[in-house]
């Protein structure tokens, strides 16, 4: 008990100390809230009132892009926009009324874009006009002490020199999607501008930079007083592609008035030389907001334009097909080369009768002068003696039914079909007279253009596998070598130069001087009980035209495959562009080997 009582006395003892010392710590706070209200006041009212810090983006310039010659394919020019901040005006109707009299536009059109925007945190600028002229500029330049609400923002729009002939390669920009904004980590901010198809979206975080920013110190009036802080903003990657103006230009000039798709590579690296996709459409029109009418336009055109057609549209093959039965027949020793087939004009099989393209028929075939000639009959039979699966087994081989690993975006598959697809996707049987028709080409078999380019060049190299890709990459390319019989391949490659070179389907591709080899193909859009030539039908009912081939056959160089949508015999639609293309690239071979 006496224990206790002393604690407790002791403690009594310290409770002055310890009021004086919380006194003390009271009245210094209030001395200071004195000091700062009272003494100092007017000077932070002031320092509130007229200076704030203000951040300003600055954004980065994206990478420019260049084609194999080094020649600049889109760069980026400045663009002037005018942005508002409401809370700097006195009165926002008025500051509508001043800024619809010098862009002459109506005021309601500014309205709606403030009304839009009307959940914007305060004191952030809006935007509400673009691509100003340096005359609309200068006159907000100098009504900024008049109207400090507005400002001018210069920004950096993306312009491609050569328009709608690489398109569908270079690709477009769009505004940022609220996907891609929700996603971690996300670089991307709320308004941005990115690659929406091509390369600009494949390559979009190389092409993007870093935005800066400034920190400056402004008045009550939004006059700039002093710089606080500045980041720089860090440019973007440049791009070097495969691509070729040139070839480039030539396809396109061939394709005005077509529907269709051409694509030109190095059967040796995969360098994708030339992708061209008809009709096509101006990339520069998004470089801008595309209004909402531009955009239907866009959208509800027939033709399509924004499709790619090189590898978002699958077509059947027709006889460019043949290439892969050849193989399949070689390879699995249903057929040897001096193997020969009758012709009449048509054969019959499981009861039903297929007709060949030649109405009189071939006669005597073998498996070259089937190619060379592109008999049907022969086809039809080396078919039945395969069955689908052998052929859907090739075909995957070769790289039909799945993406070929290009460095862009939005890759259809195609369809290889077999009977496991049959059961799982019909529900039914596959039947052994469908056979006949994939044979040649034709039936439920679908293939992209970039997917048949991607299989020629592995003919040509001799058996290996190469991933497509538009941007001339430093770092080797990745080559896989398939199991396929070199003499296979080389039977394969002498036949098809004798498609071209020994009066065959293919004699409008010829060049003098250089040995092109390939494969006319002819695909049926609606089917034809009868010889009926496709330039009697109606437009939407001819065939579709290929022609898939390479160069030099010996050392070949170069893969060129033309598709023309509703464009007959590819003989005479397809062949004449790959002539051209050939023409241009072996330029300077070709002048040196010309007698003088």
């Amino acid at each position: 008990m006496k224990r206790v009582r002393e604690h407790r006395d002791a403690l009594v003892r310290r409770l002055p100390a310890l009021q004086i010392a919380v006194a003390a710590a009271f009245v210094a706070v209030v001395g200071s809230y004195w000091f700062v209200q009272v003494v100092q006041g007017d000077y932070y009212l002031v320092l509130a009132e007229n200076n704030r810090l203000k951040e300003i983006p600055v954004e980065a310039a994206r990478g420019l892009v260049f084609d194999n010659d080094s020649r600049l394919l889109v760069e980026n020019v400045p663009s002037y926009n005018l942005l508002i901040e409401v809370s700097r005006s006195s009165d926002v109707e008025k500051s509508l009324e001043f800024a619809a009299g010098i862009l002459d536009r109506p005021k309601s059109e500014l309205a709606d874009v403030l009304e839009r925007h009307r959940s914007a945190v305060r004191f952030r600028a809006v935007l509400v006009a673009e691509d100003l002229t340096l005359s609309e500029v200068a006159k907000f330049s100098a009504s900024a002490l008049e109207h400090p609400e507005f400002e001018i923002d210069v920004s950096h729009l993306r312009l491609y020199r050569f328009g709608h002939i690489a398109a569908h390669a270079l690709g477009h920009l769009g505004q940022v999607s609220e996907a891609d904004l929700r996603r971690s980590e996300s670089p991307y901010r709320a308004g941005d501008l990115v690659g929406k198809s091509g390369v600009e979206q494949s390559y979009d975080l190389d092409l993007k930079g870093d935005d800066g920013k400034r920190v400056v110190i402004v008045d009550s009036r939004g006059r700039l007083l002093e710089e606080h802080d500045e980041e720089s903003a860090v440019v973007g990657d440049d791009l070097a592609l495969a691509l070729s103006v040139e070839l480039q230009q030539e396809a396109a000039r061939f394709f005005e008035g077509k529907t269709g798709a051409a694509v030109a590579l190095d059967p040796r690296t995969g360098k994708v030389l030339a992708l061209l996709s008809s009709p096509s459409y101006d990339p520069n029109l998004f470089s801008r907001r595309l209004d909402q009418e531009a955009w239907r336009q866009l959208v509800d055109d027939p033709r399509h334009p924004l499709q790619n057609r090189a590898i978002q549209n699958a077509y059947p093959p027709g006889s460019v097909f043949k290439i892969v039965m050849a193989i399949a027949g070689l390879s699995e020793k249903m057929v040897a080369p001096h193997h020969r087939v009758f012709c009449p004009g048509s054969t019959k099989i499981y009861n039903r009768r297929f007709r060949c393209w030649k109405r009189g028929g071939h006669g005597w075939m073998d498996l070259r002068s089937a190619l060379r000639e592109s008999c049907d009959v022969y086809f039809y039979h080396l078919g039945k003696r395969l069955g689908i699966d052998p052929i859907a087994r090739y075909s995957r081989l070769l790289g039909f039914g799945r993406p070929t690993g290009l460095d862009v975006a939005g890759e259809k598959s195609g369809l290889v079909p077999d009977a496991e697809w049959s059961l799982e996707r019909r529900g039914t049987p596959w039947y052994p007279g469908e056979t006949i028709s994939v044979a040649i080409g034709q039936g439920p078999i679908l293939v992209t253009p970039m997917q048949l380019a991607s299989a020629v060049a592995t003919v040509a190299n001799g058996g290996f596998r190469i991933a497509p890709r538009l941007v001339d990459s430093q770092s080797p390319a990745e080559i896989e070598s398939l199991p396929l019989d070199p003499k296979v391949l080389e039977f394969v490659r002498q036949a098809l130069w004798g498609v071209v070179n020994e009066q065959g389907t293919g004699a409008r591709a010829r060049v003098p001087g250089l040995d092109v080899a390939g494969k006319t193909g002819t695909a049926q859009v609606v089917a034809q009980k009868t010889w009926i030539e496709s330039e009697d039908l109606p437009a939407a009912q001819r065939d579709h035209a290929w022609f898939a081939s390479f160069a030099p056959v010996d050392d070949p160089r170069l893969v060129v495959v033309v598709f023309v949508e509703n464009g007959g015999k590819g003989s005479t639609s397809a062949a004449p562009l790959a002539k051209q293309l050939y023409e241009i690239y072996f330029r300077d071979f070709l002048e040196l080997r010309r007698p003088a």
